[in-house]
């Protein structure tokens, strides 16, 4: 029964571990990305304006990371009520 105890605890260690881990990598790891659509591409690059072209695409990516962010959260508010549960 002790050897059985101490296999929970561990793997119980090893995923909380495991996921710090990946939280750590998936905020300190960045990547370029473009994110606009084809109009707001065309109507952006004809006019030569390279600062307005980038603070629309960095609104377009702002806005694309709200929804995640929710589902996410509500993800983990979803956890939370199954794991008290068990």
């Amino acid at each position: 029964m002790l050897i059985k105890a101490t296999n929970i605890k561990n793997n119980t260690f090893n995923s909380k571990v495991r996921t710090l881990l990946f939280g750590i990598c998936f905020f300190l790891i960045s990547v370029t990305t473009n994110a606009q659509c084809a109009m707001c591409r065309a109507a952006l690059t004809s006019e030569g304006n390279k600062t307005k072209a980038e603070a629309v695409n960095d609104g377009i990516v702002y806005l694309m990371v709200i929804p995640y962010l929710l589902v996410g959260g509500i993800g983990y508010v979803i956890y939370r009520m199954k794991k008290k549960k068990s």
